[in-house]
């Protein structure tokens, strides 16, 4: 059919076998199947030619020998293989592969506009210090990579900064919640910057209009300071700090 030779995403390739998006892309690193390199990590295929090169039985086995790997943890370099898809992110959160929709506007705006806050302040406060934003890759453990809507890097920090990603935990992250990650980030990812020890984690909630700002004490995390609405909202450690929430939310 004309459809086959059209190039395709790795996502529509994967449906059209009926294969994990993971095993496409296995396959891709391991040359068993034929790609076309855009970019870097961006791949397309032509189904019709997929489909001769992996001929017929083949496909079952491989993905059945995927599936039966459960225990397999992901590394960075795992990552680092992986190849990109237009309209999506990816993270590894304890060894396993987490793939969401790209923010929307609102998620965008509220983090450009906190961002500069925090710019200014820090700037002020910690010279050395710098700010970041997504997508920049950050290990914090083995086995997680992630993506922080923002991020404070402190000055005494710094050797944490490589050249491709942080390695190691930010003094502060925050995220920025939206349909698709509200529960990965109250949950998933809060245990794992926990776990290592990332001192300040902030929630921003766009839809319902809040902040939390929660500080690691004794190895949990505490909620130090709320706001919701047109509140300004003041840190306990970050002395001059005032967050005007309603210059978050208006367009």
């Amino acid at each position: 059919m004309a459809a086959d030779k059209e190039l395709i995403t790795a996502q529509a390739l994967a449906e059209a076998l009926n294969l994990s998006v993971e095993t496409i892309w296995r396959y891709t690193r391991e040359k068993k199947i034929p790609f076309i390199e855009l970019g870097r990590r961006q791949y397309r295929y032509k189904l019709e030619e997929v489909i001769k090169a992996l001929q017929g039985g083949t496909i079952a086995e491989e993905a059945s020998s995927y599936e039966t790997k459960p225990d397999k943890k992901l590394t960075y370099q795992d990552y680092l293989n992986i190849p990109e898809e237009p309209g999506y992110r990816f993270e590894i959160l304890d060894g396993m592969l987490v793939k969401e929709p790209s923010p929307i506007v609102i998620h965008q705006r509220v983090s450009r506009r906190l961002q500069r806050i925090l710019e200014d302040y820090f700037g002020e406060v910690d010279p050395a210090g710098e700010i970041f934003n997504a997508p920049l890759d950050v290990t914090p453990l083995d086995y997680n990579v992630v993506q922080p809507d923002i991020f404070y890097i402190s000055g005494q920090q710094q050797m944490m900064v490589k050249d491709t990603h942080i390695d190691g935990a930010p003094e502060l992250v925050v995220e920025i919640l939206s349909p698709s990650t509200r529960r990965k980030d109250r949950l998933k990812k809060m245990q794992i910057y926990q776990r290592a020890k990332v001192q300040h984690y902030w929630l921003v909630d766009p839809q319902e209009r809040t902040l939390e700002c929660f500080v690691l004490r004794d190895g949990l995390y505490t909620l130090v300071a709320y706001g919701m609405e047109e509140d300004s909202v003041e840190h306990p450690d970050f002395a001059g700090l005032s967050i005007a929430l309603q210059s978050l939310w208006c367009k």
